[in-house]
């Protein structure tokens, strides 16, 4: 059962909106995180978790994403507007660390056609796996923009070294019902994801890019 309920997320989240609005407009649009601190969790002992949750809407809009493709779907990106690498764009950074890591740096996350996918590891190393954004397949007859969007729209959650999490569930532009939804959608899912659920929550915290913390839990 939730221990958190839609009305003390809403009234948070009015909170956080009014500070944004009422503060100087950025010249950037602010992302709504949602910060998460376990207890009773040996990062150590505890086997780590990892999941992914898909949101109904899409709360990093301004992700960067490359497209890591065949011919295809080298047009498909360009058409697009996306950036995007051939084969031989990555065979010219020839495995080198600071390269790679410097690729990775760039963008938050990569797509790569499902024929391409199993050479990454021997074109980049595992580069990008460390870096936690090895790329989501897409096949020839799928959409590109719709796979695009759902990776802006997934929501990643992987216990490493420490006991703090921190995840993008929106941004101030959106509406206030979407981002009451997404929050509960992803507090939720993680703790479905944990040993012993509620109990390895010490506490959940929403906050805007600028703005202060304000606990929901």
């Amino acid at each position: 059962m939730s221990k958190i309920t839609s009305t003390h997320v809403r009234e948070n989240v009015k909170e956080l909106l009014k500070f944004s609005n009422e503060t100087k407009k950025r010249n950037f649009t602010e992302t709504v995180e949602l910060q998460i601190g376990l207890k009773n969790y040996d990062p150590q002992r505890d086997k780590r978790f990892s999941g992914s949750i898909v949101l109904p809407s899409v709360p990093r809009p301004n992700m960067k994403i490359c497209v890591l493709g065949n011919a295809n779907d080298l047009d498909r990106a360009k058409s697009a507007g996306v950036d995007s690498m051939s084969t031989d764009d990555l065979k010219k950074l020839n495995k080198n660390k600071k390269l790679i890591k410097k690729l990775a740096k760039k963008y938050n996350a990569f797509v790569a056609s499902d024929n391409l996918i199993k050479q990454i590891p021997r074109l980049l190393g595992p580069g990008l796996s460390k870096a936690g954004k090895f790329p989501t397949p897409v096949g020839a007859n799928e959409d590109l923009i719709s796979k695009i969007t759902e990776v802006k729209s997934t929501v990643k959650f992987q216990l490493k070294k420490v006991l703090c999490l921190a995840v993008a569930v929106g941004h101030v532009e959106m509406e206030e019902d979407q981002i009451v939804q997404h929050i509960m959608l992803a507090a939720n899912f993680l703790v479905s994801l944990l040993k012993k659920h509620w109990q390895n929550v010490g506490s959940l915290v929403i906050k805007s890019t600028m703005g202060p913390s304000f606990r929901i839990y």
